[in-house]
């Protein structure tokens, strides 16, 4: 998910250079187009398309072995059924909820999630970097590596002026910026 995004990016060319097939899922044809042409993702899906859930599951024919999750909402939504047995699922972020006041309407999801949890036998785990802090030197070693040599790709979003972080801020949430957003403060 945010596969044109900092962290789904990375992700998915770590995913790729370490042998896996990467399937990414972004907001419009021009991320899409991006993340498949310029990162080398095996393929992208809009997740603001009107038939998304049944083009991720074209996608991934053979289900899904590991999804990294950052956004939630629809896109889990749509993965959660796609997940095979055993599929692993780390759980970095969930921006679709950032900025929920209430729960969601419609009915309670979580006895379908638990179910599949457990028919599945499916792991989630919650990912917070500094949990794996140990491993910091190796990753910032490999990745250095990966971007000298071309394997690894990034692009940053620059707004100029402090005094614009408020609105580049929602504009994140929104799905606005491409690549890592930076706030510019001085030159």
């Amino acid at each position: 998910a945010a596969a044109s995004g900092a962290v789904g990016s990375l992700v998915g060319q770590i995913a790729k250079i370490k042998g896996c097939r990467a399937v990414g899922v972004a907001g419009g044809p021009r991320k899409c187009d991006h993340v498949v042409n310029e990162l080398g993702f095996d393929a992208c899906v809009d997740h603001r398309g009107p038939d998304m859930a049944d083009r991720l599951k074209a996608a991934c024919p053979d289900g899904i072995d590991v999804y990294f999750e950052n956004v939630g909402g629809a896109v889990f939504e749509a993965v959660l059924p796609l997940l095979n047995p055993f599929a692993r699922v780390p759980v970095c972020g969930l921006i679709a909820h950032y900025n929920d006041v209430a729960p969601p309407p419609g009915p309670d999801r979580l006895p379908d999630l638990m179910r599949q949890v457990l028919s599945k036998r499916l792991m989630l785990r919650g990912f917070i970097v500094g949990d794996f802090a140990e491993q910091r030197g190796e990753f910032l070693e490999e990745t250095s590596r990966w971007i000298r040599e071309g394997r690894v790709k990034y692009r940053e979003d620059v707004v100029e002026g402090l005094e614009k972080a408020p609105e580049a801020f929602i504009g994140l949430l929104k799905g606005e910026n491409f690549g890592k957003l930076v706030v510019r403060v001085a030159s």
